[in-house]
């Protein structure tokens, strides 16, 4: 059988994603920098608060799973519940994200976002490379939406 390329593109892209953040973690302070995540998150890294490395770690986890429902849904893992519902969330996070982070960012009046409006460079990167992930779920879900069927409450798709 085929496999969906955009949601095996979207999966893998958010496995990097989760890794990367992993990868953070183990970096320390400066990786938070480099990464975006604010000079407060690198201050407490640096003073050994576990703040940064759980929250860091949640959205490790969180990328994960969203890698694992776009393997799913390309038809290279098995079956998860929710398929359908999961699938449209992750691909609107990610097209909100690379759409709004941008101006967000210029426009709010909040430290952190004044902190990332420095950052700009970084902030147009992962805007597009959330974007790029929002379409690729998109078009994906899109694809596969009629081999996803309902049943006993839950999404599941039949190939």
């Amino acid at each position: 059988m085929k496999k969906n390329v955009w949601l095996l593109v979207g999966g893998s892209l958010s496995l990097v994603a989760a890794l990367l953040h992993v990868a953070i973690i183990l970096g320390g302070p400066e990786w938070y920098r480099a990464f975006g995540a604010g000079e407060q998150m690198a201050l407490m890294a640096e003073q050994g608060s576990s703040y940064p490395a759980q929250m860091t770690g949640v959205i490790a986890v969180v990328l994960a799973s969203w890698a694992l429902y776009g393997f799913a849904g390309a038809g290279v893992l098995p079956r998860l519940p929710f398929m359908r519902i999961a699938l449209v969330l992750i691909a609107v996070v990610y097209v909100l994200r690379g759409l709004l982070g941008v101006p967000a960012v210029l426009w709010a009046d909040q430290p952190y976002f004044s902190e990332l409006a420095q950052e700009l460079t970084f902030m147009l990167l992962s805007s597009a490379v959330c974007l790029l992930l929002g379409i690729c779920y998109a078009v994906g879900t899109w694809q596969v939406w009629s081999r996803i069927k309902k049943r006993g409450g839950s999404d599941i798709p039949v190939y």
